[in-house]
């Protein structure tokens, strides 16, 4: 028995599948996002002028396929690891935002909206990071690329939006 009293074998499956759920949530949720909000964002992003440095457009869902499973593994190992509170406020936080840029950018084409929730989302993502790396310094180093591809997606929302605000 653990201090609650309850039986740890009945706690072991419990927090299995609580971890894979904390695992998928970031993959499944990006995949829904992914089908639902950008269903013409490759044919938009061939239309309209894209600043230096953009990447082809299959680019991007082989990038956040990856930033997705590093966020899901490191907010269950975190999570996992850290007694703060903050962390899965923190964590879910950033991850709304992160869906929210796309229905904003993709769905409702609201490219100013978008431009000032990327810098949001930047902000939380750094919170985020540093709470994950007190927790646990391979959460944090997970989260890292995250961070940096958050700059450059601010960076190419920026520069989308000056480029095409008047269309």
């Amino acid at each position: 028995m653990n201090r609650y009293g309850r039986l740890i074998i009945v706690n072991k499956p419990l927090r299995i599948f609580r971890n894979i759920v904390h695992f998928t949530t970031p993959i499944v949720g990006g995949t829904l996002i992914g089908r639902y909000a950008t269903r013409n964002a490759r044919q938009d992003y061939q239309k309209e002028q894209n600043p230096p440095f953009s990447p082809p457009g299959l680019t991007f869902p082989i990038v956040w396929s990856g930033l997705y499973v590093a966020m899901g593994i490191a907010y269950t190992v975190a999570r996992d690891a850290g007694q703060n509170k903050s962390i899965p406020i923190s964590h879910y936080t950033q991850l709304g935002l992160n869906f929210l840029w796309s229905i904003l950018y993709f769905r409702y084409k609201l490219r100013g909206a978008a431009l000032i929730e990327s810098y949001t989302l930047f902000a939380a993502v750094i919170v985020t990071t540093v709470q994950f790396y007190k927790a646990d310094k391979l959460s944090g180093l997970l989260m890292v690329s995250y961070a940096s591809w958050c700059v450059f997606a601010s960076y190419l929302t920026t520069g989308s939006w000056l480029l095409n605000k008047d269309e």
